[in-house]
């Protein structure tokens, strides 16, 4: 429990600084779901609320999960998925999406660009267990009129810092 609330103290103190929403976000089998989150007190916001799920292929959160995977791992749950598109920008062929994840394993983080919904921008960064294992993303989004991709890339060091910060939660 103690975990639980430093975590989530630590999403405030993200969203405080930051403005938008902040989302803790877990893979499980029907997608990535939201298993904690600090929402923004904009009244024009995104609403996703906890216990949502979404889809791997199209959003930051789920993006991060399917990049830390070994390559047959990624491979086959890649080629199981339905790409289905949500929108122009949608990731829905295999091989657009496997070159976006090579660059999120060599950047660290993952962004969503209108991909799940047209007008939100959305940005996520791996949480990892005490053991250096994916846990769960922490992402932030809002929409693309306030929270444009080179607003989102410039929280990149705080999410980075509280991922950190996150992952000694798990620490026995």
């Amino acid at each position: 429990m103690a975990g639980e609330i430093t975590r989530h103290n630590i999403l405030n103190n993200i969203a405080r600084t930051i403005g938008e929403t902040v989302n803790f976000v877990r893979p499980e089998i029907k997608g990535m779901i939201y298993t904690d989150r600090v929402e923004t007190d904009w009244p024009f916001r995104v609403s996703l609320p906890i216990g949502t799920h979404v889809p791997f292929h199209c959003t930051a959160s789920g993006k991060t999960y399917l990049a830390s995977l070994p390559t047959a791992k990624r491979r086959s749950l890649l080629n199981s998925l339905d790409l289905k598109p949500h929108t122009d920008t949608t990731h829905s062929t295999v091989h657009s999406l496997e070159a976006e994840l090579k660059q999120i394993r060599k950047n660290g983080y993952a962004l969503d660009q209108e991909e799940f919904h047209i007008g939100m921008v959305a940005i996520a960064v791996p949480v990892l267990d005490d053991e250096g294992r994916y846990a769960a993303a922490l992402a932030t989004h809002g929409p693309k009129q306030r929270f444009t991709v080179d607003i989102a890339v410039e929280c990149l060091d705080l999410l980075r810092q509280s991922s950190q910060q996150i992952s000694q939660t798990f620490t026995n």
